[in-house]
């Protein structure tokens, strides 16, 4: 599949390039996808809940009644989530959500994610970016002349690049981050992917 390189400016350059079949016309894997995604979101889950449970309330340990004849249900603690003031039944207890999956699954995932956008047309590729010092109007600018500044986007670059990167960072939904670290649910939750052309053969050494 063949795309014409833009520059930073919209206007073609006269180059293209060829996104590769192994990336970009991969077969869609639906599962692996929604396996990565799950993964990744419940990664993203903090997991502090709590509540006081009958351990945590400070109360007397007597038992209430006595055993038989009162005519109603057996009672131990005054502190049962049954009584008013007791502790919570069955209540969220911290815990950790993340899970592991394995590595080539989740190499499959991005693939078939990428394959995606570039079956619908929302791939793009630029010859480079660079901004001299950290301003958002610059990148916004940026994102006007590629027709995309109304739209979620996901710019993929070569290496590190901070003015960039912070440039971005106001935009709600603008996203910058280095082709090595691009994970499936940020490939799928942007409208247009951008790549920088250098960072074609970062991702087939990421994900060939």
């Amino acid at each position: 599949m063949k795309v014409k390189v833009l520059n930073t400016s919209g206007a073609e350059t006269g180059k293209e390039v060829t996104l590769p079949k192994e990336i970009f016309g991969a077969e869609l894997n639906d599962h692996a996808i929604y396996l990565d995604v799950k993964q990744y979101l419940a990664a993203q889950r903090q997991g502090t809940h709590s509540s006081t449970e009958k351990g945590d309330v400070r109360g007397s340990t007597r038992k209430i009644k006595k055993q038989k004849g009162t005519g109603t249900a057996r009672a131990g603690s005054i502190k049962s989530g049954v009584f008013v003031g007791g502790g919570r039944m069955h209540g969220p207890r911290p815990r950790d959500y993340s899970f592991k999956l394995n590595k080539k699954l989740k190499q499959v995932a991005r693939v078939s994610a990428f394959s995606y956008k570039a079956k619908d047309k929302e791939v793009m590729v630029i010859d480079g970016i660079s901004i001299d010092s950290p301003k958002t109007k610059d990148y916004l600018t940026i994102l006007t002349n590629l027709k995309v500044s109304d739209k979620k986007t996901l710019l993929l670059t070569t290496d590190s690049n901070s003015n960039v990167y912070l440039s971005a960072r106001n935009i709600p939904n603008a996203i910058v981050m280095n082709a090595t670290d691009v994970n499936t649910y940020n490939i799928l939750n942007a409208n247009n992917i951008i790549l920088e052309a250098g960072a074609i053969d970062k991702l087939k050494d990421t994900l060939s």
